[in-house]
């Protein structure tokens, strides 16, 4: 819901040339956090874990509308981040201790399903508030979502067998607990992969405005339709024909839609590209996720997905910043923003043949 409007938001406050701070900073907080909440799933329970991430965006909902600085705005950023940090490590957790291994790739379809119809509808729920209404009413809408999501939440079934009582000293993550070396491969393949989705969230209201889209969040609503539509059908064909054969044609369609999106000079040529990178997204991230969870020891699946999504934080939030810093607000170098997003997704496509049958997929 947020989202799209964040570029105009920061330039109002006066941070224009502070945009690739708006994703970057977000997920570096939640890149951070990714440890502990996959230590915390781990020991104390997989709805807490999703509660406390709801919580946090709850609360920053609210804030956003009382600020009146750049710097109030990039502090606000980094605390919004624990919210992706911790509920998505938690879900991904909860859905691997209910589903059969045969089902994964599905049902982290369904999950990124789910989380598609909300990325769907909320920019063009968000846009049209801020046209009708405000700003403010906006936030405050994105703020009863989260609080309703802690209501469902509070009333399903815990799944972790042994739970322990929290205490300050779990926030102590050991340095072996940073990181589960099970799941490298899956995690070169997200941070290259993940780079586009970082530029393209980044960037494409500027390119969307730029082609005449007033309507910012309807971009990211063709995008997360499109998502929408091929996420069940990406995690059954992973479950049936293995997750590398599909990762590799979801790299080579995200590497092909950065080109048709760098490229794009009307409105209709934008949004082709756009859906074509939908289509890419919804297919590799529940097929990372799955072929994660194959790896991961199965008494620390928290410490193995949360690992896949610091891997995922990493490569959107260099892909904020650096497109950010190639784009330089700057149209005549949308071109080659997106075209380094292509030629970093032919790299995680590369890496996939070169290590053949070396890694379980």
């Amino acid at each position: 819901m947020i989202i799209p409007e964040m570029n105009n938001f920061i330039t109002q406050l006066g941070g224009a040339a502070y945009k690739g701070f708006v994703i970057s900073l977000f997920t570096l907080t939640a890149l951070l956090s990714r440890p502990f909440s996959g230590k915390l799933a781990d020991k104390v329970g997989r709805v807490p874990v999703m509660i406390f991430g709801s919580i946090v965006c709850f609360i920053c909902s609210l804030i956003y509308p009382i600020l009146t600085s750049v710097s109030g705005f990039l502090i606000l950023r980094l605390a919004h981040g624990f919210s992706t940090g911790f509920t998505p490590t938690g879900q991904s957790a909860y859905l691997a201790d209910i589903i059969p291994a045969e089902k994964r790739g599905e049902a982290m379809g369904l999950l990124g399903t789910a989380g598609s119809v909300g990325m769907a509808l909320g920019p063009a729920f968000g846009g049209n508030i801020v046209q009708f209404f405000s700003l403010d009413v906006m936030f405050y809408c994105s703020s009863v979502c989260a609080i309703i999501s802690v209501l469902i939440l509070s009333g399903i079934k815990e799944t972790l067998q042994v739970k322990n009582r929290f205490t300050p000293a779990m926030l102590k993550i050991e340095r072996h607990e940073w990181f589960e070396p099970r799941v490298f491969a899956p995690c070169i393949v997200m941070v290259l992969g993940a780079f586009a989705y970082g530029s393209v969230f980044t960037v494409i209201s500027d390119f969307g405005e730029f082609v005449g889209i007033k309507n910012k969040g309807l971009l990211f609503t063709y995008l997360t339709i499109a998502s929408l539509v091929v996420r069940l059908l990406g995690g059954k064909a992973s479950d049936r024909w293995g997750r590398k054969p599909v990762l590799r044609v979801s790299l080579s369609l995200i590497a092909i839609s950065m080109v048709v999106i760098g490229l794009a000079d009307t409105q209709l040529q934008l949004i082709i590209g756009v859906t074509l990178y939908g289509f890419a997204q919804g297919t590799t991230s529940p097929t990372l996720l799955a072929w994660a969870t194959d790896l991961s020891d199965i008494n620390h699946k928290g410490k193995g997905l949360a690992s896949v999504y610091m891997a995922m934080e990493l490569g959107i939030g260099f892909g904020a910043l650096i497109s950010a810093f190639i784009y330089d607000n700057d149209p005549s170098r949308f071109f080659i923003t997106f075209f380094t997003c292509s030629v970093l997704s032919t790299l995680a496509f590369i890496y996939l043949v070169i290590t053949g049958s070396k890694t379980k997929a």
